[in-house]
């Protein structure tokens, strides 16, 4: 017999494991309803200027950036992460919508193309109802930054964010039906990961999907099967490559800022960090010496640098990635345990004489821990960073900037960042390669991912009939 869908869930405060709320999860029938709404809606969002359709995000915008203390605590309180990186979150995804606001316009415009004909150009069109599964660790942004773009080509979505931050999804819901847009244009569904494959399988057009590479897996498969357009973003384990000539304050900085952002629980986080021998104890003091000034605390406090992981569930994996280090001969600097309180708390992690076949550096890991690994020069660290079935972000940090250049473009991935932290950027495209993901969020290539691209000719006289006459 067929599992019996769970009819309710619950979400937990990270922080102090306390229960925040109970959830009806959505049924087939509420999704495919939650689509058919959504199909009606096209039918009127499309026709609309672009013009017009960006006036609702720019409303939008405006609404989050009113709310952007309210949705800072529901985000933080769902996932834990801490309320100074939470309110940044909110003003990013203002910033994107205020972004396709302006510009998607003129991204749609016709593109001319020279033929034989009289008039050849490109259009392009939306393609219906999207589909969008969403993941935990960003639940507004995450979402933002796929249907923003979305949105203002004219397609309609249904969203189906974590079950770990449904408040968050239904927030933004919120937000962008109190602009007064078409209802249905947004439209949110509740639950696991059934309900993903309820809405993978209804009448969408195109499914959007961030998270793991199994599930990427699964959502490719049963899309292809439908012959659906998919977008799959599926992480990272980015590397951080500090070459001889680095400023090496810059790069102790930057490690610390990109590994534990989020509490580490990011995609574009740094994820291995490779350092030529001849800086590396130096970069290795100062690291150590920032890491350990960073607060762990009440996510909702201002002063807190660290809070919890998002559950117990991601905790013990992290343990688990530490401890197999350990035991293969990498060495604590720092941390390596759980913290003594309530809630799912890790304590920031440095590990050093890592290898590249401990889980560490082979697996992608999301939380407060740190591999650093010497390497003889910029040759072995190229090879090395490329030695990952991951190709999402990179970063490179030296003086001699088009030396730092040039090993940057030998490292296989989507997005790579010299002397600065990986970021996703609305003006630029994000994506990867490999296991990384299939396809584009974020600048214009992102907005024509879900698009039809039409190529028109217009002849003045058909070249046949003309060929037929002579």
């Amino acid at each position: 017999m067929p599992s019996r869908e769970p009819t309710w869930f619950e979400t937990i405060n990270p922080a102090t494991g306390k229960t925040l709320k109970r959830y009806k999860s959505s049924t087939k029938t509420d999704v495919d309803k939650a689509v058919t709404k959504a199909r009606k809606a096209f039918e009127k969002w499309h026709q609309l200027s672009s013009s017009k359709r960006a006036i609702y995000l720019e409303r939008t915008a405006k609404t989050l950036r009113a709310q952007k203390e309210k949705l800072a605590r529901i985000i933080t309180q769902e996932m834990g992460k801490p309320i100074k990186e939470s309110l940044p979150e909110v003003a990013k995804c203002a910033w994107a919508l205020e972004y396709y606001s302006e510009n998607g316009p003129k991204f749609l415009n016709p593109e001319i193309v020279k033929t034989d004909a009289n008039d050849s150009y490109l259009s392009f069109e939306p393609l219906g109802v999207i589909g969008s599964i969403m993941p935990w660790n960003f639940p507004l942004w995450q979402c933002i930054r796929f249907a923003a773009p979305s949105l203002m080509v004219g397609n309609t979505t249904v969203f189906k964010p974590s079950s770990i931050t449904p408040q968050s999804g239904l927030a933004l819901q919120n937000a962008f039906e109190s602009t007064g847009m078409i209802t249905g244009c947004f439209s949110i569904v509740l639950g696991s990961s059934q309900v993903a494959n309820h809405l993978i399988e209804s009448d969408t057009a195109a499914i959007s999907f961030t998270g793991s590479v199994n599930a990427g897996r699964m959502v490719a498969q049963r899309a292809s099967s439908q012959l659906k357009k998919f977008v799959l973003e599926l992480g990272g384990s980015d590397p951080f490559i500090v070459l001889e000539d680095a400023d090496v304050e810059a790069a102790s900085t930057g490690a610390v800022a990109g590994r534990f952002i989020n509490n580490g629980q990011s995609c574009i986080a740094t994820k291995r960090i490779f350092v030529v021998k001849k800086v590396l104890d130096e970069f290795l003091e100062k690291f150590v010496k920032k890491t350990k000034s960073l607060r762990v605390g009440d996510p909702l406090s201002p002063e807190t640098d660290i809070g919890p992981m998002v559950g117990e569930d991601a905790l013990k994996t992290l343990d688990g990635q530490v401890k197999d280090a350990v035991r293969q001969g990498a060495n604590l600097e720092l941390g390596g345990e759980r913290l003594r309180r309530k809630g799912s708390f890790y304590a920031p992690t440095i590990l050093t004489n890592t290898t590249p076949r401990m889980r560490i550096m082979k697996e992608e890991t999301f939380g407060p821990a740190a591999p650093v690994m010497a390497v003889k020069d910029e040759d072995e660290a190229i090879q090395l960073a490329n030695d990952s079935e991951f190709g999402l972000g990179a970063s490179v940090w030296g003086t001699d900037t088009r030396r730092a250049e040039k090993v940057a473009r030998g490292v296989s991935a989507g997005l790579v960042t010299v002397n600065n932290v990986v970021v996703s950027d609305p003006r630029m495209p994000f994506g990867g390669v490999r296991h990384s993901g299939i396809g584009r969020e974020l600048s214009r290539y992102g907005m024509l991912e879900f698009t039809n691209i039409k190529s028109v000719r217009v002849y003045e006289k058909s070249p046949l009939a003309h060929a037929h006459v002579e």
